[in-house]
């Protein structure tokens, strides 16, 4: 017995000493003691810009509804409110191809920019054209349960706020903390904006209710339940050497 006191102490403080490497591996985004989050701002100022590898819908017709490119099926149609949309890449420096005009940069510009700019581009072609465009693959991604599971929501033509995105992910699971949920935005790998919400209580929730922009990163902290992970990491061990005393009480 003596034997496996000592070798229980051993193993429970290589543990304390490994710390979250062992008791929480699959953790992400952690902070550190101290770290200063970013204040709250209003999306509402900032509209989305379009970006290298976005995919772009684009819809194009008269100020009468008459449709100007057709769908590829080779007939032209003159019907009211007639509109095509095909789904374009807008490539690594920031070009787009599209019909008729070729390859056009659009990166950098707001949707309500991009729009403007074609339709003064197509007047050269076409009479009064009316551009609207919509950016497709705009998402925000949900991280729970201390990284175990992760969802991708598709942003909505309009918007989608930070308590819809928590909803349509399925809510706040057991063991994740409401108080904590951090939102990261901008490159990771640079300096991202790192801002920190609490939807735990309706005196805390002001503000928390943002607009969400593309590529958001959602990550909700989670408790560490130290002492489930240590008997977990332990179990193996425990049932070693229950097996080596018992074939030692053998001998």
């Amino acid at each position: 017995m003596k034997l496996l006191k000592i070798l229980l102490i051993f193993l429970v403080s290589l543990l304390l000493v490994e710390g979250c490497s062992i008791l929480q591996p699959n953790k992400m985004f952690e902070t550190r003691k101290g770290f200063q989050f970013d204040d709250f701002e209003p999306v509402d100022q900032k509209e989305y810009r379009i970006q290298p590898y976005d995919i772009i819908s684009l819809s194009v017709s008269t100020n009468d509804g008459y449709k100007l490119i057709n769908t590829g099926d080779g007939q032209s149609s003159n019907r009211g409110n007639s509109r095509m949309e095909i789904e374009y890449l807008v490539e690594y420096d920031g070009f787009v191809k599209v019909p008729t005009l070729g390859r056009i940069s659009l990166s950098g510009q707001t949707i309500r920019e991009a729009e403007a700019q074609l339709e003064t581009e197509y007047s050269k072609f076409y009479k009064k054209p009316f551009v609207l465009l919509r950016v497709n693959n705009r998402k925000v991604y949900i991280f729970k349960s201390g990284g175990q599971s992760g969802s991708v929501l598709n942003i909505p033509e309009d918007r989608l706020t930070l308590i819809e995105a928590l909803a349509m992910s399925g809510g706040i699971p057991d063991g994740d903390k409401a108080y904590s949920i951090k939102l990261i935005r901008g490159d990771v790998s640079g300096n991202p904006k790192v801002f920190k919400y609490n939807v735990s209580s309706f005196d805390d929730i002001k503000g928390s209710n943002l607009l969400l922009q593309a590529n958001d990163i959602i990550y909700i902290d989670s408790r560490p339940r130290y002492v489930r992970r240590v008997l977990t990491e332990l179990t193996p061990y425990l049932s070693l050497l229950s097996t080596i005393l018992l074939i030692q009480n053998l001998f």
